[in-house]
């Protein structure tokens, strides 16, 4: 049976993850604001949850209802059959999203809806579901939108941007979707080396390792939320989760390097990097920026320099830009470096010549990923 999805993404790439999808087997692909439509079947939905790299969730469209104001959406909320997605015994949550003049809280609309489920629960069955905003069986959207709402059934569960292996976080951590798609935005293929001289936690070296050896990130969840609902197949996702353990590769085909100055902040990458089983594979070293070598005669350089938003001072981060700026045009010939930056000021501290300069948002801020070709 054929259905109709709506992946979430972050703004900006919506195009990439339309991509992803069309790879992984979707039809009908259509990008949309912070998202994705798409179709398939239930194979597709699993797979779509198992290996994507960019987008947030996946959402399963029920219905889409009227609700002009609080009294017509609990109304149409109960014309729904909810036994045919919850059981009882089973928790529940709703999030919402959107709003009009009349339904202009998202949290007060998630309560109505919630309301009206749980009393056509006990109205039919003189029993209910129990709330759990934390680790619910079952997760609801609600999407306002004018005077309707779209009522969905998430089937992620927890964000797929949380893979699982990051027990450590730094000061200003790039989601893992997000460094997914800057690998895309770089054209970073495995056989090219990779190098992260500002590393961070080191998800951006984890993500290129994981693409490099071609590791399905939903392989270190532990569940998605699909894996409650009444109609799951356990058959189908085991055989998905088989054959994409059967397809990881042993060895990457170039090496991927990654750094930072401070031994504190290579420890978290190292817990980070420790966590889902890259050891190997990545070759962390505590160094500082000018003092680094290239370790290959070409490559892909990707950092995410702090720009004054949450970590560092313009003053120290304009020096700091300058010495990122001297040390690939000193030592990098050959290769090719991304920087992402939200602040333009800073930016001319690098004293290269842009090649291409990308929009990309790193959650609500919009900053510019930065292409220099190093000769």
């Amino acid at each position: 049976m054929i259905n109709t999805y709506f992946a979430t993404v972050a703004r900006g790439l919506e195009e990439i993850a339309a991509k992803e999808l069309e790879f992984l087997g979707a039809t009908m692909v259509k990008p949309d604001f912070t998202g994705v439509y798409f179709q398939g079947n239930k194979e597709l939905l699993y797979r779509v949850n198992l290996w994507s790299r960019i987008i947030f969730r996946v959402l399963v469209p029920l219905q889409t209802i009227k609700s002009y104001n609080s009294e017509q959406l609990s109304k149409n909320i109960k014309k729904i059959d909810w036994s045919k997605y919850l059981q009882t015994q089973q928790t529940f949550a709703v999030n919402c999203t959107g709003k009009n003049d009349n339904l202009n809280h998202t949290h007060f609309t998630a309560l109505q809806i919630k309301n009206a489920i749980v009393e056509q629960q006990q109205e039919r069955l003189n029993t209910r579901s129990n709330i759990d905003t934390k680790n619910p069986d079952i997760i609801i959207n609600a999407h306002i939108k004018n005077d309707n709402c779209t009522i969905s059934l998430d089937s992620s569960g927890d964000s797929l941007h949380r893979r699982g292996y990051r027990p450590a976080m730094g000061l200003a951590p790039l989601k893992e979707t997000l460094a997914a798609a800057l690998l895309e935005m770089a054209d970073w293929q495995p056989n090219l080396p990779f190098l992260d001289p500002m590393c961070g936690s080191g998800i951006l070296a984890i993500e290129a390792a994981m693409k490099g050896l071609n590791i399905a990130p939903g392989l270190y969840r532990n569940k998605f939320s699909f894996q409650n609902w009444l109609d799951f197949e356990p058959a189908i996702y085991d055989r998905i989760v088989s054959e994409a353990k059967k397809q990881q590769l042993t060895q990457l085909k170039s090496p991927i390097f990654a750094s930072d100055k401070e031994r504190g902040i290579i420890e978290q990458a190292r817990s980070n990097v420790t966590a889902c089983g890259l050891d190997q594979d990545i070759k962390l070293s505590q160094i500082n920026l000018d003092k680094i070598e290239a370790p290959t005669s070409e490559g892909i350089i990707i950092c995410n320099p702090p720009y004054g938003k949450r970590v560092g001072n313009n003053q120290e981060l304009g020096a700091l830009y300058k010495l990122l700026g001297d040390t690939l045009k000193q030592k990098f010939k050959g290769w090719t470096a991304y920087i992402l930056t939200g602040n333009k000021e800073l930016s001319k501290q690098i004293g290269l010549r842009t090649a291409r300069r990308i929009k990309v948002y790193n959650g609500s801020l919009l900053c510019t990923l930065l292409k220099y070709e190093l000769y």
